[in-house]
């Protein structure tokens, strides 16, 4: 759920700062998921004058700026903007600010020759636009030393709150708002809906349609024709709160709907009544029914689903979207308004069924206030009337509101006998009546009457919930465990406990075989794996091949492997998960894992086969193993770094580095180097792989807010193959990103098929051929869409690589 901060205060009369609201939320129940507050963010940036614009003497590109920040002296400042000119109004940011479009925070510099004492900024450095062509070129009339977030009215945060599916009242802003004032953060300023007197009959009538045990899947259904309205663009603060929490506006009727949904939690639904033929029957759909709804998309209908019909068929899903063909635009005069009650259960088995997800589903199936169904269409009438005009009809209502539920007998006590606070009654008394529940009775029970929009509450425990939450958890009094001779047992792993056991399963997993090496090494192997100190030499070895405290596991391993293979195991892969030693310091000492591949022990076979000649392994098999590794272990492998080269053990051209930035190195892979299998009298071929599970980056508790994307579409993929010619030292796996994001929607997949060095491409250059796969997700690409990305494609690997397509 989200709304801004000037939305909230609609409903609720409040002086607290935004850091009070939001921690209230969180504390009553509705975790604060996201505050976006721009004004904060851009802060530092203000309104300010150029008064003069020279050229630079030294770059014709650049202009040297006396720029007026409404704080004193005027500042200088170099910019490359082409539209920098004298007398314009701009943003400058001074030094020391963040600059949010380019992740950098800007310093005091000198550019070819003259000092720059800040910048004057394009909307895409600051995010508010996408356009960077140049500075931002304000009015004449925007106040110099203004902060500009202010004056383009970004100072409205907003707040997203995670609602629990037993709070469907919080849906709603004036149910969050009820929840604040009951906490203590102002007063509830809700104003309640006013009957409107319709002036004539409604010249539509309803039937429920439906045999008796199906009355409940619409008890109640009120509707109201508007006639003579006129629709168009609704107010700009109107369209405004719709596109701060993600809607976009499309017709005054259409977001009044939505603004009513938000704002009372009340889906609506508006027909145009020129577009309906006869009466509205409510009913179980018919199977082979078909609806076009408002989201583009044809739905077959079973009698699963409940619709909206008249004579011409089916014109709404019920409770879950409307249909194009009865649907309002700009040259509806006349309206049907709907307000109905829907059974959660069907809305939500319909939903699934049927692939939507709508806003008005989310709300109906967890149950909205079945009382506001008349004022909900009665403010949503008056509404219409004030941004639209028109002339409204009297209501028709059919069914029935559900009876409300009975009293609960409470007694006060039950607060400290579940929670073990002691809470004056007063104060319970008027968290509940604050929260809109009836409590009647004096002494030590009460009844206590849930009000209709808390249809979760049914019982002693709930009204015990609503009385801790707004008093507040923290008053809860901690009481330690009773101890369990003399200690609490604590069943703790820490998260390098839990990678050392889970990377011992997933390298067996791999037909690893686990070994147990020595952990201490001769000094001159040591010394080719990059150990070898004084300070990790054993003051008593137990013998002179054991010397020295190993820096690494793969000595250990590589030699294991050889004899194995001295004894007629030659295709072996093992591993190892242990400690090493990089220091005589306690910080020296970390948990690795590492693994080794001999002779043909690849993941898919080991020895020689009857349908093709033995194939040994190689560096890749090497990548395969640690990449595998790092993501069973849950480390995000999208932003690791495979850089060419690695340590003196592996070979220098057929090796990489695995990091995480330049100070982020995890390990390395590759095959063992020559002069390393030399010198430890082995024979190979031999790859290897190793890493610090200590380097690993730690795992995120926080939740990600990001959405899953659609793990399966029913579009047919297209692949375009692409070669190019570009400089031999341009890795092709930089080739693969770049191709990635040229497009990253339709992009699903890049790789590598061809590589071609020799005739027809000269010398220092090479053909790298890349299969693209597009993924639609929306509908089938037209040829034309698939030229635009590949031409992207194109671009991009021109403009990073200079690269050519080979012909």
């Amino acid at each position: 759920m989200k709304f801004t901060l000037s939305w909230l205060k609609t409903h609720l009369d409040t002086s607290d700062s935004l850091d009070s609201i939001a921690e209230t939320l969180t504390r009553v129940g509705l975790e604060v998921e996201d505050v976006e507050n721009k004004a904060k963010a851009l802060s530092a940036f203000t309104i300010a004058y150029v008064i003069e614009a020279m050229q630079h003497p030294n770059a014709d590109r650049l202009r040297v700026c006396m720029v007026d920040t409404g704080a004193g002296e005027p500042v200088q400042v170099v910019c490359g903007a082409p539209n920098a000119r004298t007398g314009m109004k701009s943003v400058f940011s001074p030094p020391g600010t963040y600059i949010p479009g380019k992740d950098i925070t800007l310093g005091k510099g000198v550019i070819r020759g003259v000092e720059s004492n800040g910048m004057l900024c394009s909307a895409a450095e600051l995010q508010t636009s996408d356009e960077s062509d140049g500075i931002i070129d304000l009015p004449s009339d925007a106040p110099v030393g203004q902060p500009y977030a202010a004056w383009l009215g970004l100072d409205d945060a907003t707040i997203e709150v995670a609602v629990t599916p037993n709070r469907a009242d919080a849906l709603g802003v004036a149910g969050i708002a009820r929840d604040l004032a009951a906490a203590g953060l102002g007063s509830l300023k809700t104003p309640p809906a006013q009957p409107v007197r319709g002036s004539f009959p409604c010249p539509v009538r309803v039937t429920l349609d439906f045999v008796p045990e199906d009355k409940n899947l619409c008890p109640a259904f009120a509707l109201r024709l508007v006639r003579g309205v006129k629709n168009g663009p609704s107010p700009e603060w109107l369209q405004a709160r719709l596109r701060a929490i993600g809607l976009r506006p499309i017709n005054a009727l259409v977001d009044i709907t939505n603004f009513m949904t938000f704002d009372r939690n009340r889906p609506l639904h508006v027909f145009d009544a020129a577009k309906v033929k006869g009466d509205l029957i409510v009913r179980r759909a018919r199977d082979g029914e078909t609806i076009l709804a408002l989201d583009g998309k044809t739905y077959a209908l079973t009698d699963e689903q409940v619709v909206i019909a008249d004579e011409n068929g089916v014109e709404s899903l019920a409770g879950i979207m409307g249909g194009e063909a009865s649907g309002c635009d700009e040259g509806t005069t006349d309206v049907l308004v709907e307000s109905a009650l829907w059974d959660p259960l069907n809305i939500a088995r319909s939903g699934r069924a049927l692939g939507i997800n709508s806003d008005a589903r989310y709300r109906f199936e967890r149950g909205i206030d079945p009382d506001f169904c008349r004022p909900g269409l009665d403010l949503a009438t008056a509404m219409i009337i004030e941004l639209c005009g028109g002339e409204a009809s009297e209501m028709v209502f059919e069914g029935g509101l559900p009876d409300s539920p009975g009293a609960i007998d409470f007694p006060w006590s039950e607060v400290k006998r579940l929670t073990g606070i002691d809470l004056p009654v007063v104060e319970m008394k008027l968290a509940l009546t604050s929260l809109g529940f009836h409590v009647s009775g004096a002494g030590d029970r009460v009844k206590v009457a849930p009000p209709t929009w808390r249809g979760d509450v049914a019982g002693k425990a709930d009204l015990v919930e609503e009385i801790l939450r707004i008093a507040g958890l923290d008053r809860v009094v901690s009481t330690p465990l009773p101890r369990i001779r003399g200690e609490v047992v604590k069943p703790v792993l820490t998260v390098l406990q839990k990678r050392t056991r889970t990377a011992k399963r997933l390298l067996a997993s791999r037909g690893m075989v686990e070994a147990v090496t020595w952990s201490f090494i001769s000094q001159d192997a040591a010394r080719l794996f990059g150990g070898g100190s004084r300070k990790l030499a054993l003051a008593n070895p137990i013998a002179a091949d054991l010397s020295d405290m190993r820096p690494s596991l793969l000595p250990g391993l590589i030699r294991s492997a050889q004899a194995n293979a001295d004894r007629g195991h030659g295709d072996i892969a093992l591993f190892e998960v242990g400690q090493i030693f990089l220091s005589d310091e306690p910080e020296g000492q970390i948990i690795a894992a590492a693994g080794l591949r001999r002779g043909s022990a690849r993941l898919e076979g080991v020895g020689r086969n009857w349908d093709g000649a033995t194939k040994s392994a190689d560096v890749i098999d090497a990548k395969a193993d640690v990449i595998g590794l790092l993501a069973g272990l849950g480390v995000p492998v999208g932003g690791l770094q495979i850089v060419a080269g690695g340590p003196a053990w592996a070979h220098p051209g057929r090796s990489a580095t695995l990091q995480f930035g330049p100070k982020g190195v995890i390990g390395a892979f590759g095959e063992v180097h020559p002069r390393v299998m030399k010198a430890l009298d082995v024979k190979g071929p031999l790859v290897a792989f190793e890493i610090h599970l200590d380097a690993l980056p730690l795992p995120k508790y926080k939740p990600t807010k990001v959405k899953p994307k659609l793990a399966l579409s029913g579009f047919q993929p297209v692949t375009r193959d692409f070669a190019f010619i570009v400089d031999e030292t341009v890795p092709a796996g930089d080739m693969i990103k770049a191709a990635q994001n040229a497009d990253r929607t339709l992009i699903s997949d890049v790789s590598v098929f061809d590589l071609y060095e020799g005739p027809g491409v000269e010398a220092g250059r090479k053909s790298v051929a890349l299969a693209v796969t597009l993924q639609p997700v929306e509908k089938t690409l037209a040829e034309a869409e698939i030229e635009a990305v590949g031409a992207k494609i194109v671009a991009e690997m021109a403009k990073r690589y200079g690269a050519t397509l080979r012909a």
